[in-house]
C-alpha cells in the first residue's frame, strides 16, 4: 500500500499583506480617479454627471469656455433650467429612458449661456450602473455644434437659393459644365444629363460675332464678373434672349476654381421693349413714323443736304373732306380709309423717302437727294406729289361702296442746315392750306406771299387776347366712368363763346394760342374755373366725390412759378387739391425730366394727382414712367377706336394696362364709342373710361343733370 499524500492547503494571507492588497488598490484606484479627473478637465467638451432627477452634480471646466458659467453656478442646478423653452422636456424623456434600458442617446439641443444667449449643443447620454445593474447617475458629454449648423444653415440656403426662379449653370474652371437646375432645364430644355461635362457653348445661338465672347472672357478674367444681354438657343432650336450674369469664384490664393453663371429669359420684357419703341416712333394705325421720328430723319436729311449740297422736299399731305367720310362711315371705315391712303403714298416714292402719319388725315413726305440744282429739284418734287395726287385720287372701296377722296399737298424745298427745321415743316403746312383754299386736289408750293395768311393770324391772336381779357370762355364737362357706369370725375374742357361767332370747339384756338403766350393765361383762367367748381360742388352730397381733370399745357408747366401759381389758386379758392388731377402729355415732361418730375413731386405733396393724356401717340418710355409720380394713364382715342377689330390695335392697348397696372398706375379709356370696345377694355383690366359711349363733353348745367340721371349698370351686366 502506498503512504497517504497530506493535501497542502492555501495560506491566508495575512493582517499585513492584507494592507498592503488594500494600499495598492487605494493607490490604483486613486491614480485612475486622478488620471480621469485630468482628462475631464482639460477636455474641450464639457463632461458632467448628473444625479437621477437631472441635477448636475459634477461640472468639467469646459462649460465657463463654452457657456461662460463655472462648476459653482451649475452645481446642484438641473440640466433643464439651461434648455431653451421649446426644447424643456426632451431631457427628462431621454433619462425616463435610460433608467429603463442600457442605452447611449445623442441629443441636439439649444442650451443657454450665462449672457442670455443660446448655443447649439450636441450632447451623448448615458447611465452608470452598479453591479446590480441599477442606475446610479447620468453622465452627459456636450459638445457646441452652433458653428456646423450655421453651416449646414448656410447649406440649405445656398441649395434653396440655386433653385430659384434664375437659371444657373456651375462650372469648372477649364469652363466645363458641373452642375445646373431646375430652372436652367425650363428654361433652356437641356436636362443635367445633357450637359454636365459639356461646355456653355452648346447654348450657342450664332448670333453673336467670336469678338463678342472673347470681350466676354478677357472682362470675367481681368475683373471677376461679367453681365449683358446674350442671345442662347434652347433644346428645340429656338433662339431666345436672356439677361446672364457670370462671376468667378476663387479660392485664398486668388486662384479661379469655378464660374457661376445665372440668367433669366427676357423674352417677354424685349417684347414690351418692342411694343414701346412702336408707340414711341410708329403710328399704331398704319405703321408709318410718327411725329417724333420724322423730325429725327428730317434732321438728319437736313445734316446730309449740309454736306452734299442736294436738295431735298417736305410735303404735307391732307386728305380732302375726309372728315365727311369719317362721320358718314364711322371710324372703323374710316381707318380703313387712312390704312389705304398711307399704303399708297408708300407706293409713290423711293424706298429711301419717308412717308409718315401726323395723325388723323395728316400725312408727310420727305424727299431726299433731288440734285443740286433747285430748278430740277422742283421739279423731282412735283412729279412725286403728281403721281400721288393720281393715287389718291382714285376709288376707295369700303365695305360694300366706292368712295372718292383726293388729297391736297404743300411743299417746301430744302438745301442743309441753313433751313430750320421747325420753319420747313410750317411751309410745308401753310402751302398745304394754300392748295386746300385754291381748290383741293392740287400741289402748291411754298411762297413768302403767303405771308398775307400769318397776317390774318395775328389778327386772330388780338382778337384771343381781347377774349381772355374780357373772359369770353365757359367749361364744358366730359363724364369719367367706372365699370359700373357710375360718374367718378369728368374733364374740363375748354369754350370760347365768341359773342358774333358763337360757341368755337378749342381745335379751332387752342394750337394758336399754344403757339403764343396767351396759353398761360388761359392755362391760369381754366385753373382757377375748375377749383370754384370743385368748391361748388364740395357743398353738394351728389358732387362733393368727384374729381375734375384739367389740361395742363407744356408751355405753362415749363413756367418756374407754375407750381407757386397752382398753390396760390389752390389756398385762394380753397379746393381740395386731391379732387383735382392735371393732365401732362409726354411731350410735357421729356424736355426736362429732372424739372418735371420736381414740381410733380412738390404738387402731389399738395395733393393733387397727374394723369398722362393721349399715352401711346409720342415717346412711351418706361424709364420715365417708373420715375415720375404719376397716378394715371390715359390710353388715346386712335387705340381705343380699333380695339375691337384690330389685332395690333388691341395688343398695343393690352400692353399699356398690363404696363399701368405693374407700374402701380391706374389706366383709364379715352375715346369710348361703342359698348363693344368699352367691354373689351373691361376685361383686359381697364375699367375707367371716357368717351361718347356716356355722353358728350356737357355745360355744366347738363353735366349736373346728368349725374342725377345715370343709372350704374349692375355687376356682370357689362
Amino acid at each position: 500500500m502506498g503512504m497517504p499524500v497530506e493535501k497542502h492547503k492555501a495560506k491566508e494571507p495575512g493582517p499585513r499583506a492584507g494592507a498592503i492588497v488594500a494600499a495598492l488598490f487605494e493607490d490604483r484606484l486613486r491614480d485612475s480617479e486622478l488620471r480621469y479627473r485630468l482628462l475631464a478637465d482639460n477636455c474641450s467638451d464639457m463632461i458632467a454627471s448628473l444625479d437621477l432627477d437631472g441635477r448636475y452634480t459634477y461640472v468639467s471646466p469646459a462649460a465657463y469656455s463654452l457657456f461662460g458659467q463655472s462648476e459653482s453656478e451649475l452645481l446642484g442646478r438641473k440640466a433643464t433650467d439651461f434648455a431653451h423653452p421649446e426644447e424643456v422636456s426632451l431631457l427628462p424623456d431621454i433619462i425616463a429612458d435610460i433608467l429603463t434600458r442600457p442605452v447611449v442617446r445623442t441629443l441636439t439641443f439649444r442650451r443657454r449661456c450665462k449672457d442670455g444667449s443660446y448655443r447649439w449643443v450636441e450632447s451623448r447620454i448615458q447611465g452608470v450602473r452598479d453591479a446590480s445593474g441599477t442606475v446610479t447617475q447620468i453622465v452627459l458629454v456636450a459638445r457646441d455644434i452652433s458653428e456646423r449648423r450655421r453651416a449646414e444653415e448656410d447649406l440649405l440656403v445656398a441649395a434653396t437659393a440655386f433653385e430659384t426662379q434664375e437659371g444657373m449653370a456651375v462650372c469648372g474652371a477649364d469652363g466645363t459644365i458641373l452642375r445646373v437646375n431646375r430652372a436652367f432645364t425650363e428654361i433652356t430644355g437641356y436636362t443635367a444629363d445633357d450637359v454636365v461635362g459639356e461646355k456653355p457653348s452648346l447654348l450657342k445661338s450664332g448670333r453673336h460675332k467670336p469678338g463678342f465672347y472673347r470681350a466676354l472672357w478677357d472682362q470675367l478674367l481681368r475683373t471677376g464678373t461679367w453681365q449683358g444681354e446674350v442671345w442662347n438657343r434652347r433644346k428645340s432650336g429656338e433662339v431666345y434672349p436672356e439677361w446672364l450674369t457670370i462671376t468667378a469664384v476663387k479660392d485664398v490664393n486668388g486662384e479661379i476654381t469655378h464660374f457661376v453663371g445665372t440668367f433669366t429669359d427676357i423674352t417677354q420684357r424685349k417684347a414690351s421693349e418692342r411694343a414701346v419703341e412702336r408707340l414711341a416712333f410708329y403710328d399704331p394705325l398704319t405703321r408709318l413714323p410718327n411725329r417724333r421720328l420724322l423730325r429725327d430723319r428730317l434732321a438728319h436729311a437736313l445734316a446730309s443736304a449740309t454736306r452734299s449740297r442736294r436738295h431735298g422736299a417736305v410735303m404735307f399731305i391732307d386728305l380732302d373732306h375726309f372728315k365727311t367720310i369719317n362721320d358718314s362711315l364711322g371710324h372703323d371705315k374710316g381707318d380703313l380709309l387712312l390704312l389705304e391712303a398711307a399704303r399708297r403714298l408708300t407706293d409713290c416714292v423711293r424706298k429711301s423717302d419717308t412717308v409718315a402719319r401726323l395723325g388723323g388725315d395728316e400725312f408727310v413726305v420727305m424727299l431726299e437727294d433731288l440734285g443740286i440744282d433747285r430748278n430740277e429739284a422742283a421739279a423731282q418734287t412735283r412729279a412725286v406729289a403728281e403721281k400721288i395726287l393720281a393715287a389718291l385720287r382714285r376709288p376707295y372701296h369700303i365695305g360694300t361702296d366706292d368712295w372718292d377722296s383726293s388729297g391736297s399737298i404743300g411743299a417746301t424745298l430744302f438745301q442743309g442746315a441753313a433751313d430750320d427745321l421747325d420753319a420747313l415743316l410750317k411751309q410745308a403746312d401753310l402751302a398745304m392750306y394754300r392748295s386746300k383754299s385754291d381748290g383741293r386736289d392740287v400741289l402748291r408750293f411754298y411762297d413768302p406771299a403767303m405771308e398775307a395768311s400769318v397776317r390774318a393770324r395775328a389778327a386772330m391772336v388780338a382778337e384771343l387776347r381781347h377774349a381772355i381779357e374780357t373772359e369770353q370762355f365757359i367749361l364744358h364737362f366730359q363724364p369719367q366712368m367706372d365699370s359700373l357706369g357710375r360718374p367718378t370725375g369728368a374733364e374740363a374742357l375748354l369754350r370760347w363763346l365768341h359773342p358774333e361767332r358763337g360757341l368755337i370747339e378749342p381745335g379751332a384756338f387752342i394750337p394758336l394760342a399754344e403757339e403764343t403766350t396767351l396759353i398761360l393765361s388761359l392755362g391760369l383762367w381754366i385753373l382757377r374755373a375748375a377749383c370754384r367748381q370743385l368748391v361748388a360742388w364740395s357743398k353738394r352730397d351728389e358732387t362733393a366725390g368727384l374729381t375734375l381733370s384739367v389740361n395742363v399745357s407744356a408751355c405753362q408747366f415749363r413756367q418756374s412759378d407754375f407750381v407757386a401759381q397752382v398753390r396760390h389758386i389752390l389756398d385762394s379758392s380753397g379746393a381740395d387739391p386731391t379732387r383735382l388731377k392735371l393732365e401732362l402729355t409726354e411731350s410735357t415732361l421729356l424736355d426736362d425730366i429732372a424739372d418735371a418730375r420736381n414740381k410733380m413731386e412738390a404738387m402731389r405733396a399738395m395733393g393733387l394727382r397727374f394723369s398722362l393724356d393721349d399715352f401711346g401717340t409720342g415717346y412711351s418710355s418706361l424709364s420715365y414712367l417708373k420715375c415720375l409720380p404719376l397716378s394715371q394713364l390715359k390710353i388715346d382715342r386712335s387705340f381705343v377706336s380699333d380695339v375691337h377689330h384690330d389685332p395690333n390695335a388691341a395688343a398695343i392697348a393690352k400692353t399699356i394696362v398690363f404696363l399701368a397696372k405693374n407700374l402701380g398706375i391706374n389706366v383709364i379709356a379715352e375715346g369710348v364709342e361703342t359698348e363693344m370696345q368699352r367691354s373689351f377694355l373691361d376685361s383686359n383690366g381697364c375699367n375707367d373710361f371716357q368717351g361718347y359711349l356716356f355722353s358728350r363733353p356737357l355745360p355744366l348745367h347738363e353735366f349736373e343733370n346728368f349725374l342725377t340721371t345715370t343709372v350704374p349698370r349692375q355687376p356682370g351686366n357689362g
